[in-house]
């Protein structure tokens, strides 16, 4: 089990009726880490064996493109778990503008019905505010991912992450770790981790091991 090392309750609270700012700050994050990926780092490893940096970009186009399609009211699941359509020199630029185009459709004048319509994502039938929540928690620990294996710093707002964290640890406990669920054991945290990479610990990501 985690141990947080903070005594105060963090200022975000990711439960509230509108989890839009908060999810918007965590694009915000990641596009700026995507945009500041050097070209010759595509092909270095990450924290997600089964992704290499071009890979988890695809994938990270794609956590940004299903929420945008339910926006939009298409199907999210028409876009593999890993987008391959991207310019080779531009992924991150793909990644920018998938998040500039859902930003605009959840921000706009169907946004706040959007959060109480009953939507399908990979996990299941929730309301739209459920699914943010979910794409929410992915965005961060695939930043934290992202940030890990490009060397930029891996700790998004420390409020927002733990609020999140918060929300992890209680709707995707330790003992649902079985096959079929998409997270890996709980990782131990290392002494002084800050909050992102607790809630990447959470979820079954940790810093490769130097060899």
């Amino acid at each position: 089990m985690t141990t947080r090392t903070e005594t105060t309750a963090p200022d975000t609270d990711i439960t509230e009726a509108d989890p839009r700012p908060s999810y918007f700050r965590a694009l915000d994050w990641v596009a700026g880490l995507a945009a500041a990926v050097p070209a010759d780092r595509m092909a270095d490893p990450t924290p997600c064996e089964e992704f290499d940096v071009r890979a988890l970009l695809g994938h990270l186009v794609t956590t940004a493109r299903r929420p945008r399609s339910l926006a939009e009211g298409t199907d999210p699941m028409a876009h593999p778990p890993v987008s391959t359509d991207l310019p080779a020199d531009g992924p991150a630029a793909a990644y920018v503008a998938e998040v500039a185009a859902l930003r605009a459709g959840w921000g706009g004048p169907d946004g706040d019905a959007l959060l109480e319509r009953t939507v399908t994502v990979p996990w299941g039938e929730v309301s739209g505010r459920e699914a943010l929540g979910g794409y929410l928690n992915e965005t961060l620990v695939h930043g934290w991912d992202l940030a890990v294996a490009t060397g930029q710093d891996p700790e998004a707002d420390p409020d927002l992450a733990e609020a999140v964290l918060a929300v992890a640890q209680n709707q995707i406990p330790a003992a649902i770790r079985v096959e079929g669920v998409p997270f890996g054991p709980v990782v131990e945290p290392a002494p002084g981790a800050g909050p992102t990479e607790r809630l990447a610990n959470w979820s079954g990501h940790r810093r490769p091991t130097a060899r």
